[in-house]
């Protein structure tokens, strides 16, 4: 079964994000023949003359009248080596919200540039965002090289603009290729029009990336939020009691000691059920049924967690982006969604804004629209968490606003007060 690698493309607006994505589709063949002829005859109606593969991603009304990306748009392929899940991301500045969705999950996030202008303020900004939301490998994608004449040593001024810039914001893995995404030179297949780059073609390269090793000290953590207690009280099953959830961390197995947190109690796991029947051993992203030895009190919000413990706490730092119109201010009050617990929450102190640019710190008493900063919150419940650079699931969490249940902002565990 090829391995699942979840991509999100990121850049400035025009940069060929989405013709980029429908050139991977169109190439791999992974477009049937009546998507592609719907696209062939909206670009004839807008009179251009060959095929926009942008609008095999483009799919709302008003994406195709403005020839702009508003929400993130999925796509799903697959090649004989690898599965691909794409996330077309916007470029507009007042969608960053949407790249955050995009990039939160993303393994791999593609950051474009345009070969005639190169990094722009939105292309730094997804790609520090990237950094921060610790997305495991940054593929630069310096686009559009057929109007520059496919000149090596434009890409080359790129790729060291960017170079400085993945040091000051701690991007740690990253690699660069010189494409066309209208004409398709190097997206799929090699081109002779690059015949100065000696690396692999973009596809070629997701197939066969190798991503960076997760933290070594918490490849041995357990992280399991329990998301439904199982009690079907049938005959078969008078007394059968289980918690249902997805396991984020660690490898469950029978026998394995646990810890039920925020309770602090400790049990070992009896059993690991599934519809298919029960297994030997449960890794992160499956999603099971896990039965105790004994008979404690577990329920919708608490975790269960083995190797070095996370910290129970009411206090925490924590870098957030600002996804609301109204801004951020201290003493503003919202709920807390961390994996399957809600608590209420305070802001107790806006500590700081990011500037994206310089990837400095600067003092801040509130945070506006897109802003990324970091923030001091008080919870009503204690939370079970892992800072975000150590565990994605258990340290990361959103901002809902009380009273309507939009969410206001996307967060990162820094650490406890």
């Amino acid at each position: 079964m090829p391995s699942l690698l979840r991509v999100a493309t990121a850049g400035s607006v025009d940069d060929g994000k989405s013709t980029l994505i429908g050139r991977l589709l169109h190439d791999a063949k992974a477009v049937f023949e009546d998507q592609l002829a719907a696209v062939e005859h909206a670009s004839r109606r807008r009179g251009y003359d060959e095929a926009d593969l942008a609008l095999l991603v483009d799919g709302l009304r008003a994406e195709r009248e403005q020839g702009i990306t508003i929400d993130v748009a999925y796509r799903y392929f697959a090649t004989p080596q690898r599965s691909f899940v794409l996330a077309d991301t916007p470029g507009h500045v007042q969608y960053t919200r949407n790249m955050v969705t995009g990039a939160s999950t993303a393994d791999v996030a593609v950051v474009l540039a345009d070969a005639r202008t190169g990094l722009l303020e939105q292309s730094r900004r997804h790609a520090a965002i990237a950094a921060l939301l610790r997305v495991r490998h940054v593929v630069l994608a310096v686009n559009k090289m057929d109007l520059v004449d496919f000149d090596e040593a434009v890409f080359d001024q790129i790729v060291a603009d960017f170079a400085g810039f993945a040091g000051r914001h701690d991007v740690r893995s990253w690699s660069a290729l010189p494409i066309s995404a209208l004409h398709g030179d190097n997206v799929v297949t090699s081109s002779t029009r690059l015949s100065w780059y000696d690396g692999p073609p973009l596809l070629s390269f997701l197939e066969t990336l190798d991503l960076p090793a997760d933290d070594p000290e918490a490849a041995a953590d357990i992280r399991f939020p329990v998301q439904l207690v199982i009690r079907p009280r049938t005959a078969q099953h008078p007394d059968y009691r289980g918690y249902a959830g997805r396991v984020e961390a660690g490898t469950l197995r029978p026998g394995d000691r646990i810890w039920v947190l925020p309770a602090g109690i400790t049990s070992m796991v009896a059993g690991i059920d599934t519809a298919d029947g029960p297994l030997a051993a449960a890794g992160p992203g499956r999603s099971v049924v896990v039965r105790l030895r004994d008979d404690v009190d577990v329920s919708r919000g608490d975790l269960l967690a083995a190797g070095p413990l996370p910290t129970v706490s009411r206090e925490l730092v924590a870098t957030v982006c600002w996804l609301a119109e109204e801004p951020l201010r201290s003493g503003g009050r919202y709920r807390l969604r961390h994996t399957t617990r809600e608590s209420r929450a305070v802001v107790t102190e806006v500590v700081s804004r990011l500037d994206v640019d310089s990837s400095e710190h600067a003092p801040a008493d509130g945070l506006a629209l897109n802003d990324i900063g970091m923030v001091r919150l008080r919870t009503a419940e204690p939370l079970v968490l892992d800072r975000y650079a150590r565990h994605r699931a258990t340290g990361a969490f959103l901002i809902v606003e009380e009273t309507t249940g939009a969410t206001v902002a996307a967060g990162m565990v820094e650490g406890r007060l």
